[in-house]
């Protein structure tokens, strides 16, 4: 038998790489939720008291700590790559996709992602600091607005306490990275944005989305687009088409509209068209990503992350954009803060 590998990042370091690799191979949450709050059992402990424990084989009278997350810190205490961290490093680490890495190479932030604000599953900080351990320069926050109750929209007044603690987090990073404030604001069935125009000009970043009546007649849902489009706080157009093509909640047929209409009206007002990276989503569909590239259209590649270890899809988004043949400089997120800030401006009209 060989010799285990040497560990010396400590217990909470492998506990979340576990919950990081298991939720980038999109395994079950509960498996994801036992290693993160082992993690976060053992952070305030000082590393003498969790060694003593180890000793003793008390490990799991710990709250939140149970056999697996305990064998977890057993491993680490001793300096030893835990086995399953090895077995996950070997199954869920290598590169997610083909393609995209020249692109990926040059991408600096990511638009689109979700805290358990609302429907994400990890605090605010643990996706703002694994954003930073990813090499990324800035990561917009955008949980959803108030109408998508299902998803814990959040309301003009939970978001202005939301913009405190983004405030606390950069303060607490120094510099490193930036953490952008931002919404996915949800699309209302006449083109109207789900937030206030005051909160909305609080904000970095808006992503415009359509998440309720999908199946809307298409010159309505073509209006409904162009529309928020319009608007001047839009920055970019979410998941164009609604689609789903694989996962857990199944597939759904992409919304129809005149996609040449919205694209148009996205070039004209500047808005990028999303490329949600989702594995689930791949939207927009290629023929209509080539199409907004053909009009002239910027873009976004974004993760839609709702857990750390989904941060890593912009990859997926990146293979896309590359095979689809459009340029670097078209693509927002290789763009420098300061000039993603500049573009993302609430036009005038406001």
């Amino acid at each position: 038998m060989s010799a285990p590998e040497p560990w010396s990042g400590g217990p909470v370091a492998a506990l979340r790489r576990i919950a990081f690799l298991l939720e980038r191979g999109r395994e079950d949450t509960y498996k994801v939720k036992a290693f993160r709050s082992a993690a976060a059992t053992l952070l305030p402990l000082p590393a003498d008291e969790v060694a003593a424990m180890v000793a003793a084989g008390t490990l799991t009278r710990l709250s939140g700590v149970g056999p697996a997350s305990a064998k977890v810190i057993e491993q680490a205490v001793r300096g030893e790559k835990p086995d399953r961290l090895v077995d996950l490093e070997e199954r869920h680490g290598g590169p997610l996709v083909s393609g995209g890495e020249a692109l990926m190479a040059q991408v600096r932030g990511d638009l689109h992602s979700h805290s358990d604000w609302s429907d994400g599953g990890s605090p605010i900080e643990e996706m703002a600091i694994t954003a930073m351990e990813l090499g990324r320069e800035y990561q917009v926050l955008t949980d959803h607005s108030p109408r998508l109750t299902i998803a814990n929209g959040l309301s003009a007044e939970r978001l202005a306490r939301q913009l405190d603690v983004v405030d606390a987090v950069n303060a607490h990073l120094g510099g490193a990275f930036t953490l952008l404030k931002g919404i996915e604001v949800d699309i209302l069935d006449n083109g109207a944005l789900d937030q206030t125009d005051e909160m909305l000009a609080r904000l970095d970043v808006r992503v415009a989305s359509v998440h309720s009546k999908l199946a809307m007649d298409r010159d309505a849902m073509t209006r409904r687009l162009v529309n928020a489009v319009r608007n001047p706080f839009t920055n970019v157009l979410g998941h164009c088409t609604g689609r789903l093509v694989t996962g857990g909640r199944g597939t759904r047929p992409q919304s129809q509209f005149d996609a040449r209409a919205v694209f148009e009206a996205c070039a004209e007002h500047g808005v990028a068209v999303e490329i949600n990276a989702r594995p689930e989503r791949r939207d927009p569909p290629t023929k209509l990503l080539e199409l907004a590239s053909e009009i002239g259209c910027v873009f976004s590649i974004d993760s839609d992350a709702h857990a750390p270890g989904q941060l890593d899809f912009l990859a997926y988004g990146a293979a896309r954009a590359e095979a689809a043949g459009i340029d670097p400089d078209r693509i927002v997120t290789t763009w420098p803060l300061a000039r993603l800030l500049e573009w993302a401006a609430p036009r005038s009209g406001v």
